[in-house]
């Protein structure tokens, strides 16, 4: 079992920036990826970024403004988030995966068995 925990969200104006936190317990080390995802009201959850032993994937809505970064020692991973826009407004979900999938399957919500409780993030224009 893999325990995870968001920290960090918060309201933010148009062109700021916010950096979200997510702390790992449990079998950490049985992850095969590691993800952030967000769902707005009325929308489905969606895909903002993975790791994996191979790199770092963003979506297109998010790349060059969003950085995925790990602490390893710390078990905690963060989404540095800048050039933050109305759109961006959502609450924003840790992921894990302890299953191996072809790279591209670590962008869909049901490859990850374990969620934190998820964080909310507001960007007001």
């Amino acid at each position: 079992q893999v325990q995870l925990v968001e920290s960090g969200g918060g309201l933010v104006q148009a062109g700021g920036s916010l950096k979200i936190s997510c702390a790992a317990s449990g079998r950490t080390f049985s992850s095969a990826a590691v993800g952030w995802f967000r769902q707005a009201p009325g929308k489905e959850r969606d895909f903002v970024a993975y790791s994996w032993s191979g790199g770092t994937y963003y979506a297109d809505s998010v790349k060059g403004r969003f950085t995925f970064s790990r602490d390893n020692a710390k078990n905690t991973m963060y989404l540095q988030m800048n050039n933050l826009k109305p759109e961006d407004t959502a609450v924003y979900y840790c992921a894990a995966s302890s299953k191996d999938y072809s790279t591209t399957s670590y962008t869909r919500p049901n490859r990850y068995e374990y969620w934190g409780q998820g964080t909310q993030v507001t960007v007001s224009s």
